[in-house]
């Protein structure tokens, strides 16, 4: 499945390489304004970052529709990205609220609770280092979570999104991994490839291969959840993916 995944992700983003690149420049774009604004206007510093979180929360939501095409093999961009900020909004809100506790934990709450310098501070400050861990495994399922299923409000995605983390932790330590890389990669490539939504495409086909499991659960419930039969699962994925060359990755018109 992990190996599946990463060809999966890697084609989806190839066969989209410039729309992705197009949304990064945007997403990189807001990001420097906001940048920008927080050295222009320091005296109210504390108010430029959650607004710049809400604002980039908010076209993850736009993106994220745009991505799930990808996943799906259609290649909406534009029209997916203006519906998915609409339609998706309650979920970028608390999504950027859920960015703003973590960058407050982060930056402000941890390093006051170590400042105390005593065994209550240290015990305080490893509990919200943990809770920060849980975010940063449990944030990249959130707007995949959001498409897959629509009909569950905000608080009941990311509630699902801590289930998901305890339901497939091995994976979800893999993905992790595979998403250091993918920043160290945007840094060489400037953000740009494969940036943040190269990043939600891939957080996008891991959620859909693990519905799939899901799915799997349900129609056969006395199943080894050990032993997912992966091979017969993705059988028809393996077909819309299909076999690839260099030559065909390159020209694909021929």
């Amino acid at each position: 499945m992990k190996g599946f995944f990463i060809k999966k992700a890697f084609f989806d983003g190839w066969d989209n390489l410039i729309a992705i690149a197009l949304m990064n420049i945007a997403f990189l774009a807001v990001i420097y304004l906001g940048f920008v604004a927080f050295l222009g206007f320091s005296s109210v510093a504390m108010l430029v970052v959650p607004l710049l979180l809400v604002v980039v929360s908010i076209l993850l939501g736009g993106s994220a529709s745009a991505v799930h095409n990808y996943s799906e093999y259609r290649g909406d961009t534009w029209a997916a990205i203006r519906t998915g900020i609409t339609r998706n909004i309650r979920h970028s809100l608390l999504f950027s609220l859920i960015l703003i506790m973590a960058v407050l934990n982060a930056l402000l709450i941890i390093p006051f609770y170590l400042s105390y310098a005593n065994a209550f501070g240290l015990i305080i400050a490893v509990i919200l280092l943990w809770l920060e861990i849980i975010i940063l495994l449990c944030i990249p399922y959130y707007f995949p979570l959001m498409n897959h299923l629509p009909a569950d409000r905000p608080f009941k995605t990311a509630r699902k999104c801590i289930i998901i983390v305890g339901d497939n932790f091995g994976f979800t330590i893999f993905f992790f991994i595979y998403n250091i890389i993918c920043v160290a990669f945007s840094v060489f490539t400037m953000g740009i490839i494969p940036g943040i939504t190269g990043m939600q495409l891939a957080a996008e086909d891991a959620i859909r291969l693990i519905m799939m499991k899901y799915d799997y659960l349900e129609e056969n419930p006395d199943a080894d959840r050990k032993h997912i039969p992966w091979e017969d699962i993705l059988y028809d994925e393996k077909e819309k993916v299909g076999p690839r060359s260099l030559k065909n990755m390159l020209f694909p018109w021929k």
